[in-house]
């Protein structure tokens, strides 16, 4: 097979993947579809799936795939033969390896530390500039220094980048260098297009790339920096924003492909001559609009005042206009006995100025630093999602799109996490049926529950029978305690959850202690007729996921409770049966 046959089956055949797995994706749900449009693990993006996903993602996914297996056949065309020197080779060589970058090798390199990344890419784009520099035919002695200029301006931020990830000084205040380097980056992007134009070799289509690339900048650069709490797209527009990223690498690998220099043109027409000088100028007068610094004293026309500070709304029922208003509320509240996030003479547009600053920290350290050079009098505090999400969604919300629900939908995704729980789990005796009995998973707290408990009764008393079973169930290493009516059952592991079926009998049902790890059987007084397992409330975080039977059958009097336990490939399983029945002893039937 030749190269060129290879090189169309490769491409249809991966594009017909991507197509696939997005048309699976409308059919099996959100998990195919991100691995159609992201390319990655659905794990990687903490994709949140099921019913409680929003639609405008699953939209957002589909219509990313759509679009990426568009650029993508445009990003496999078939390199265009003809005589390469040893320059322009390896020109070729080193785009198609950050092609590789782009749509796979992102991937295994994310997984090693930051600064290898960075540092990958600070290497790879210091060579290609360089062969940029000898290889495009600039006609202009100026316009090769300006893009030199800017490609040095563009890897120093790639350096910035490395700096930072090694925790070593950076080059210089993290707002003015960055928007300096961002708009260094955009500018070489253009001047490397202008002198693509003026070389001849490269096609119209290339061109336009190139420039759309800059367009797609003009989006990012905003969304990220400037936007940040005004906007409202959430983990939809960060998939639409990653899809037109794309076109950059239709424009890198179109450079690549159309290298040949045959029919290039002699000499350049004195139009073009006479719009490079322009282009040139331009550039140099951008360079200097990025240098200028905005106004630090700055206020914005509304303040915390605008927003009643006393509530705590769920972001996904805070209008984009006001959600500026929401973090200037939390930034400024005193509320926990604390002084608040920033001082009062802080305008409010440096507070959302720091705000978005601490949605890009790495980690606490950098939160720390950041506050303290804003003078808040709780820097080594830490700023916790919930808070920063009103002011930068789209940073947020691609790690923690739960944050971006509204308090329907987060409801909804709480009862479609504890459906998809309850579904896990089993009943471990399926052929004999009680009396009553459910099947659920039991949420337990995650900073050590000691168990749960099968309980007659509320007020004062229960309480304090609850505690005392509390306290029997860890002497001497005990499973279950036992306190009258109350009788709290423990957990073998350290777990959070753990699957529970209860079951009720009018006679003892047959002893089973086959294929439990622990069979403990103790007394229970029933004073109201009632005994049961607590339910996970409204908003509650701890209790069975479905609504457990009254276990007391018989009404008012003494019963018998069994409790099974094992640990298996599902975690811990518990099986507790009751049943009425006088005996007071407590019996240890397998340990």
């Amino acid at each position: 097979m030749s190269s060129e046959h290879l090189w169309r089956f490769i491409r249809i055949g991966l594009v017909s993947l991507i197509l696939l797995a997005a048309v699976a994706g409308l059919v099996l749900g959100d998990t195919w579809l991100w691995v159609a449009a992201e390319w990655s693990p659905p794990t990687f993006g903490e994709l949140s799936t099921g019913d409680g996903s929003d639609a405008s993602v699953g939209l957002a996914l589909f219509g990313a795939a759509l679009v990426k297996a568009a650029l993508l056949w445009r990003i496999l065309r078939t390199p265009e033969r003809g005589p390469l020197d040893r320059g322009e080779r390896a020109l070729r060589r080193l785009l198609y390896l950050a092609v590789a970058h782009a749509l796979v090798l992102w991937y295994p390199v994310a997984l090693l530390p930051d600064a290898v990344d960075a540092a990958f890419t600070l290497v790879l784009w210091a060579a290609i500039d360089v062969l940029y520099l000898l290889v495009i035919r600039w006609r202009s002695r100026l316009l090769r220094g300006a893009a030199g200029v800017l490609f040095a301006v563009e890897l120093a931020g790639a350096a910035n980048e490395v700096l930072d990830d090694l925790d070593l000084p950076e080059l210089g205040p993290g707002g003015v260098i960055q928007a300096v380097l961002i708009g260094g980056g955009v500018l070489a992007t253009l001047v490397t297009v202008l002198g693509q134009w003026r070389d001849g070799r490269w096609s119209r289509g290339t061109l336009i790339a190139g420039v759309s690339s800059v367009g797609v900048y003009a989006l990012t650069i905003p969304f990220n920096l400037l936007v940040g709490g005004h906007f409202g797209g959430g983990l939809a527009m960060v998939i639409a924003i990653d899809a037109m990223g794309l076109v950059s690498t239709v424009w890198i690998a179109a450079t690549a492909r159309e290298l040949p220099a045959e029919g290039r043109p002699a000499d350049l027409p004195s139009v073009r001559r006479r719009g490079s000088r322009v282009a040139v100028a331009a550039v140099a007068v951008l360079s200097l609009v990025v240098l200028i610094n905005p106004e630090q004293d700055a206020r914005l026309t509304y303040t915390a005042g605008s927003a009643d500070c006393y509530d705590r709304p769920s972001f996904g029922d805070v209008k984009p206009a006001e959600r500026d208003a929401v973090f200037l509320c939390r930034a400024r509240s005193a509320d926990g006995a604390g002084p608040p996030m920033f001082p009062e003479t802080t305008s409010d547009q440096a507070v959302l100025a720091y705000g978005r600053a601490l949605c890009r920290a790495k980690d606490a350290d950098e939160q720390e630093a950041i506050l303290t050079r804003a003078g808040s009098a709780r820097a080594a505090w830490r700023v916790y999602p919930e808070e920063l999400v009103y002011v930068c969604p789209e940073i947020i919300g691609a790690t923690r799109p739960d944050l971006l629900r509204s308090t329907a939908e987060e409801a909804a995704a709480n009862a479609a996490h504890i459906a998809g729980e309850n579904a896990k789990c089993r009943d471990p005796w399926p052929r004999t049926k009680g009396v009553v009995q459910a099947t659920a998973k039991y949420f337990l707290f995650v900073d050590g529950d000691p168990g749960y408990l099968v309980q007659d009764g509320e007020g004062e008393s229960a309480m304090e029978e609850a505690e005392l079973a509390t306290v029997r169930s860890y002497e001497d290493g005990a499973l279950v305690g036992v306190a009258r009516g109350a009788v709290l059952i423990g957990h073998v592991e350290d777990v959070v959850d753990l699957c529970l079926t209860v079951k009720a009998f009018r006679a003892a049902p047959p002893l089973r202690t086959a294929g439990w790890d622990q069979v403990h059987e103790v007394p229970i007084v029933s004073r109201g007729g009632r005994l049961a397992v607590p339910e996970m409330g409204d908003g509650g975080d701890v209790g069975a996921g479905a609504p457990m039977p009254n276990l007391a059958i018989a009404g008012k009097g003494r019963y018998r409770l069994r409790v099974h336990v094992r640990i298996g490939e599902a975690g811990e399983e518990h099986l507790v049966v009751v049943f009425p029945g006088a005996s007071r002893k407590r019996l240890k039937l397998k340990s």
